[in-house]
């Protein structure tokens, strides 16, 4: 998993079918402790209604494919929490 900022929105007027309706989204990979940056941003699929600033927990690969969201769908990363508080 990672932890990341959503730090912006993909806007895409033509795609395949199956991503037509879903929400994409820009997060910036962060580091546990302190909180900051690190590696590049990446573009993933919100699944549970997320948005700008928010810190997220993000799954890669074919684990990004397993919500009911994602099923099917040619996806590489999913945000699949809202992060409230990392103790």
């Amino acid at each position: 998993m990672i932890i990341g900022r959503v730090i912006g929105n993909v806007v895409s007027t033509s795609k395949v079918d199956k991503l037509q309706g879903k929400k994409l989204l820009i997060v910036q990979p962060l580091d546990m402790v302190s909180m900051n940056p690190i590696n590049k941003p990446i573009v993933t699929i919100d699944t549970v209604g997320s948005g700008e600033d928010e810190v997220v927990m993000v799954v890669s690969g074919s684990s990004a494919r397993q919500t009911e969201i994602t099923n099917g769908t040619p996806v590489d990363a999913a945000i699949v929490g809202i992060i409230d508080e990392i103790e």
